[in-house]
């Protein structure tokens, strides 16, 4: 950190579920995370760490759904969505495309991007068991940019490459995800075991300022408040 050059920050990937647990064992300082923590993981913490833990809400992120340029399609319900992911609808031809298979990619099951669009938008259903699955957005985009037929999902701040698909007629754009008008969006959270304090407030507070929320619009996500 320019500003606080004896700072090191160390990150690792793995999924929110993976963050959750290093923060259960204590092994990291904060947990970045795409949902609120579930009823176990507070438990074990509270069993492990004797803290509740504290969240802070750092931004918004919206889901995009991603289609292949060559695709014609460029807009779908959200009911298409679930029904394509569950495998009801297996051709594009049944939601204005062409008589093609529909090929599917998800993230794994550790990820919190995975489970938020299992609960919000396939409505606890479970996934097709011919989505395949890949370990983060940027695998996704990768995937669906090699395979004109296919739909993936992930943060709006990937896959600029690719068709972001219209839900409902509402584009994923950041003013749409502001105002709650576009339907698949989400908070982004920083978790601590307990109140920060030193380095780690210093962190936290540089997120939540002007310079933090600014690094939050220039990587695509949607800062909590406008930033010039």
């Amino acid at each position: 950190m320019k500003a606080n050059p004896g700072i090191s920050v160390y990150a690792d990937g793995g999924g929110t579920a993976t963050g959750m647990e290093a923060l259960i064992k204590g092994d990291i300082d904060i947990c970045t995370a795409s949902r609120p923590i579930n009823p176990s993981e507070a438990r074990r913490l509270v069993e492990r760490q004797g803290y509740l833990g504290i969240s802070f809400l750092v931004a918004k992120d919206a889901l995009s759904i991603y289609l292949h340029p060559q695709n014609p399609v460029r807009n779908l319900t959200m009911t298409q969505v679930r029904e394509i992911f569950t495998r009801k609808i297996t051709s594009w031809m049944d939601v204005g495309g062409s008589d093609a298979e529909i090929v599917l990619f998800s993230r794994s099951p550790n990820s919190g991007t995975y489970l938020y669009f299992q609960e919000h938008i396939l409505e606890g259903q479970p996934y097709s068991a011919a989505a395949q699955t890949v370990t983060s957005a940027a695998a996704v985009v990768e995937a669906v940019a090699q395979h004109p037929n296919a739909i993936g999902y992930g943060g709006i701040a990937y896959g600029q490459n690719l068709v972001h698909c219209k839900i409902n007629g509402v584009a994923p754009t950041e003013q749409n995800v502001r105002n709650d008008s576009y339907p698949i969006s989400r908070y982004l959270y920083f978790y601590t075991i307990k109140a920060p304090s030193g380095n780690v407030k210093k962190i936290i507070d540089w997120v939540l300022g002007k310079e933090g929320q600014a690094a939050v619009k220039k990587i695509g996500y949607v800062p909590l408040r406008e930033v010039n």
